[in-house]
């Protein structure tokens, strides 16, 4: 008995020692989403402020692809000892109602460390098409019902949800065509191969002002100010749509407390610093932070809410 206790105060003394010099090397934070993304600038503008905080480099490690299992999965499977974070987005929360085998359990294997940044989405069009209005683009996809086609950032990104639950909404047909990025969908848009998008605003924000695209509506309840004059779902006929992405830190389970409350601290006062929220209002991002307890309630509740439209619709992961 004697001995157990000696071992566990040597335990406890070896922990508050490493607590103490945390973080003593560099950190990896994992991206699932391609290098220059939204989620990928999001990241590397707040790690960078850790990193110089902290005195650590953090590396960026961009593990894009499979609807961000890839991502996932090496973050559950990390050791929950602090050097391993990443930045995860919506799809996360809507793969356990559209796949039976994750290789990781969404909740147990986890921790929610915050909420970084929510960012609403804003609904384009191709100028060719013969509608200004989401009333009058309605009208028009239901007269050609599968006629017209649309593109996302990707799979069961926020874009993809936010259109589906769209098409559930107003009951219309329109044809889904992946992208692996929004770079390439706004090219195809711009270029008429694609009618529709709906993404977050910096990638399209400058063809909307030259003309080459039209914003049709945004998907918050609330208008954007950098789009005043668009109309957002809700006024144009959809009480109580509202949709938009984000980006959220996560940890493997069971990594120690006193991490999980230093990390949300310092991303906390990092989101509060005047440059970061001005660099965040270009990409139309807006700055949260919330604690871990309110971050996992969050996670819940999205869970909720999307798996239940990716159950009505059938929606499927690539």
């Amino acid at each position: 008995m004697l001995r157990f206790a000696t071992l566990l105060l040597i335990a406890s003394v070896n922990f508050a020692a490493q607590a103490e010099n945390y973080p003593s090397r560099p950190i990896r934070w994992i991206v699932p989403v391609p290098a220059g993304s939204s989620g990928d600038f999001v990241t590397r503008i707040v790690t960078q402020k850790i990193g110089e905080a902290w005195g650590q480099q953090i590396i960026i490690d961009n593990r894009s692809g499979g609807a961000a299992i890839i991502g996932s999965d090496i973050i559950a499977k990390a050791s929950p000892d602090g050097y391993t974070f990443g930045t995860l987005l919506t799809p996360h929360v809507v793969n356990p109602s559209v796949l039976k085998n994750l290789p990781y359990d969404t909740l147990r294997d986890f921790t929610p460390i915050t909420l970084m940044v929510t960012v609403p989405n804003v609904m384009t069009m191709h100028p060719s098409v013969p509608a200004n209005t989401l009333k009058e683009v309605i009208a028009l996809a239901k007269a050609n019902p599968g006629k017209y086609n649309y593109g996302t950032p990707g799979t069961l990104t926020s874009g993809h949800l936010s259109m589906e639950m769209l098409k559930l909404a107003a009951g219309i047909d329109i044809t889904y065509v992946p992208y692996k990025g929004g770079a390439p969908a706004i090219t195809d848009l711009i270029g008429g191969q694609i009618q529709f998008l709906i993404s977050g605003p910096p990638g399209v924000l400058p063809h909307i002002k030259s003309g080459r695209l039209k914003a049709i509506g945004t998907t918050s309840l609330q208008r954007l100010p950098w789009l005043p004059d668009t109309p957002t779902f809700a006024e144009s006929g959809l009480p109580g749509y509202d949709t938009y992405g984000w980006y959220g830190v996560f940890a493997p389970a069971k990594i120690p407390r006193e991490i999980v409350t230093r990390l949300q601290a310092e991303i906390a006062r990092v989101l509060k610093l005047p440059d970061i929220r001005e660099k965040f209002a270009t990409q139309g991002a807006i700055p949260i932070g919330n604690t871990p307890e309110e971050f996992a309630a969050y996670i819940k509740r999205e869970m909720g809410v999307w798996g239940k439209i990716a159950r009505q619709v059938g929606l499927k992961a690539d």
